[in-house]
């Protein structure tokens, strides 16, 4: 009879590596088989496959049909082959005369068994693939939006197998899809400003600071003293993603079991998982491994609430990925990585009971339990912090005299500067500068020279946290706008390491 082959793609990892759909149709006793390590979704295609051609007007060849799906070595996942195995029979077995060069087309959609699409995970991410083998993406019109965020890529969106038939042998005429990614842009946040925390100024500059550098921050108060609250309200100060940035991060997501939202479209990420959360969902993986919290805060802010309650082995696989910007779940088969460059907020109550320091309430803790609770940050992770602040409780009677303080938009107008200053000098922020960088980039004055030796061993810092020290001292001068870091920057940046 005849031999079909068709683009598809996996989703593995960031990566969605191209896969052919080979369709066989051949003389012998009627069968259907599918082979190329397809998962069970995969393999209940045949029914829908079937049911769709049948409703669609087609008459299902009595044949034996083979579906390779190549490479033979790279699983296979979900509904989206559907659509071109579907294609691959209706062509192998002769029952269409394909008019279109199949070879500039990639195609993904689920068959609904009346032969109709139905939305696709992943879109995104197969869309930024598609454009770099120069091929159209052929799929669901209902996925088509998020596809199109990918600027520059060929889309046809399609609403049922009959469409598509007609559109391959050129009785139908389609136009590609106009996407609708320039009017998507980000609200301003009008609930979650800065000015609704009263007080707390100090903190407010510390977040400021790790706003501009991009730096971790530690908070550590009492209870209702503010910490989520003003954590919360980070995003407000940060700038919107780039376009690029934007398609990282929709991709992440498109390729989880969530899907991608088109109404957060450039919106920088805030994830805020629980302390009872697992090491998976944190990091990622599963049987057919997907990302997780660290990496769905990617180009965003991952917020750990409450940090020391979370699982010790949990927050130990953080050190890796604060440090690579990345994370490689290895399975037997497979080895997938995804992106992971999020900035660490947390927060945590000084002791068990969280009164320990508060000017009032009294601490019931014994100091072996406070240092017990203090100790289930390890020194490597808190390495890792660039930032230890210590919030102080707000008394009532303040609360009622406070001036409510600076806006988001006004500490933001600060931090895009910094950032400014930031990319001008070194091309990148002063969170990601290394060691060489920080000599180049990051010039002390005598004094401050000094003053950092003196703080280095009063803080017993290791080489690592002395130069994110200096990291953050060269965020402070950003925000003076002064090129020396001076010994007052220093000062400031001694302060915010001065530990739990």
């Amino acid at each position: 009879m005849g031999l079909a082959k068709l683009h598809a793609r996996a989703l593995r990892g960031m990566g969605a590596p191209e896969v052919v759909v080979e369709v066989h149709v051949a003389n012998g006793l009627p069968s259907f088989s599918i082979v190329g390590l397809p998962d069970t979704e995969v393999k209940e295609s045949r029914d829908r496959v079937r049911s769709a051609i049948q409703t669609s007007g087609f008459d299902f060849p009595a044949r034996r049909i083979t579906v390779n799906l190549a490479p033979a070595d790279l699983p296979k996942d979900s509904g989206r082959y559907d659509l071109p195995i579907a294609l691959g029979v209706l062509i192998a077995s002769g029952l269409i005369k394909c008019k279109r060069d199949i070879n500039k087309f990639e195609f993904a959609g689920e068959l609904a068994l009346d032969g109709g699409l139905r939305r696709i995970n992943g879109a995104l991410a197969i869309s930024y693939n598609a454009i770099r083998s120069e091929r159209a993406f052929v799929l669901p019109t209902n996925s088509a939006k998020e596809a199109s965020l990918v600027d520059g890529v060929v889309i046809y969106a399609i609403d049922n197998l009959k469409q598509v038939v007609n559109w391959l042998t050129r009785e139908l005429e389609l136009t590609p899809y106009v996407g609708v990614a320039d009017v998507l842009t980000e609200e301003e946040n009008t609930v979650l400003d800065f000015k609704e925390v009263k007080g707390q100024i100090g903190v407010k500059k510390a977040l400021e600071v790790a706003a501009s550098g991009r730096h971790s921050i530690l908070m550590v108060g009492n209870p209702g003293c503010g910490k989520s609250m003003l954590a919360q309200r980070l995003t407000g100060i940060l700038p919107s993603l780039s376009t690029d940035e934007a398609i990282e991060t929709a991709s992440v997501y498109s390729i989880s079991n969530n899907g991608f939202n088109l109404g957060q479209w450039k919106r920088v990420p805030f994830r805020q998982p629980h302390h009872s959360s697992s090491s998976v969902a944190i990091v990622g993986g599963g049987s057919h491994p997907k990302p997780g919290e660290i990496s769905l805060s990617h180009n965003g802010v991952l917020f750990l609430d409450e940090i020391p309650e979370f699982d010790r082995k949990v927050l130990e696989v953080l050190r890796e990925p604060l440090e690579t910007k990345k994370i490689n779940i290895a399975r037997a088969n497979l080895k997938v990585e995804f992106p992971a460059d999020f900035q660490l907020i947390a927060a945590m109550n000084p002791c068990p009971c969280g009164n320990h320091g508060h000017h009032q309430n009294i601490c019931k803790c014994t100091p072996e339990q406070v240092a017990r609770y203090s100790g289930k940050l390890s020194a490597p992770l808190l390495d890792r912090i660039d930032m230890i602040v210590q919030i102080p409780h707000v008394k009532p009677d303040e609360l009622q005299s406070l001036p409510s303080g600076e806006s988001s938009s006004q500490v933001k107008e600060r931090v895009l500067k910094s950032r400014e200053i930031q990319l001008k000098r070194q091309k990148k922020l002063n969170y990601e500068l290394n060691n060489q960088e920080i000599e180049e980039y990051c010039i002390l004055n005598n004094k401050a020279k000094e003053i950092l030796t003196q703080m280095s061993d009063k803080l017993g810092l290791s080489a690592r946290a002395y130069y994110r020290l200096i990291k953050v001292a060269r965020t402070v001068a950003d925000l003076d706008t002064s090129e020396i870091i001076t010994q007052s920057h220093v000062a400031q940046s001694a302060q915010y390491k001065r530990g739990v």
